[in-house]
């Protein structure tokens, strides 16, 4: 537990460290031993896609909880598909960055292109990820979101904020690894946070936390999903 942060839960000999996992399923395997409490429990474990399904995949198995996705998009700079300034959730929820977007000086037109056209890769992947399954019950339950890391947290705050809007009871985060500073943003709105790895200093990468590291492509969480859900 890091001070200060009462509700934030770390494996202490992992600070600070790099390539600390094998994959993505290995990291996943490390959360679920973290996350023992919540084993067969009312509880549903969310992934964010992609690289976020295939780290919640050994934590509901391991744990014999329900499986889903929580489809979520950030919007990209039109020069660099890796940096964004906002993002879109599953339920139509979207939030800016605005203290990003006051300074890269896209147009108003530039911004509500880049809305619209993450807000259609959203329905999309939520359709090809999810079939015609119903999305699952979460009001007054539990549910555990999941990524492979977290920089900024832009994109986990809209994932969060769309589950609270379904009406999930606790919002768990768990996480391979963090910056530290992301963390300070995201605890406020979650009941615990459970990261294995928490990092600070300048040139935090999700990827550094891996010593296998790799794009994990649609038709990957396809896969998953129609073995899972």
């Amino acid at each position: 537990m890091i001070e200060d942060m009462d509700n934030v839960f770390e494996i202490p000999e992992l600070r600070d460290r790099t390539n600390v996992f094998l994959n993505r399923e290995h990291a996943g395997k490390v959360l679920s031993d973290m996350l023992l409490s919540f084993k067969n429990s009312d509880t549903t474990v969310f992934g964010i896609p992609a690289g976020g399904v295939p780290v919640a995949v050994p934590i509901a198995s391991n744990l014999g909880l329900d499986l889903d996705v929580a489809v979520v998009s950030k919007i990209t700079l039109p020069w660099n598909s890796e940096s964004g300034y906002g993002a879109v959730a599953f339920d139509g929820t979207v939030k800016l960055n605005s203290e990003v977007v006051s300074q890269i000086g896209l147009t108003e037109d530039e911004i509500k292109k880049g809305i619209e056209n993450v807000t259609n890769k959203v329905k999309r992947r939520f359709k090809e990820f999810r079939g015609i399954k119903p999305f699952p019950f979460t009001k007054d339950r539990n549910v555990i979101l999941v990524d492979d890391g977290i920089a900024s947290g832009f994109t986990m705050i809209v994932a969060i904020e769309a589950l609270k809007n379904t009406g999930a009871n606790k919002i768990i985060v768990a996480v391979p690894t963090a910056h530290l500073k992301s963390l300070e943003l995201i605890t406020p709105k979650v009941d615990t946070v459970f990261c294995a790895n928490i990092r600070g200093g300048w040139g935090f990468a999700v990827a550094d936390a891996y010593k296998n590291w790799c794009d994990v492509e649609e038709d990957e969480v396809i896969s998953i999903l129609d073995e899972y859900i």
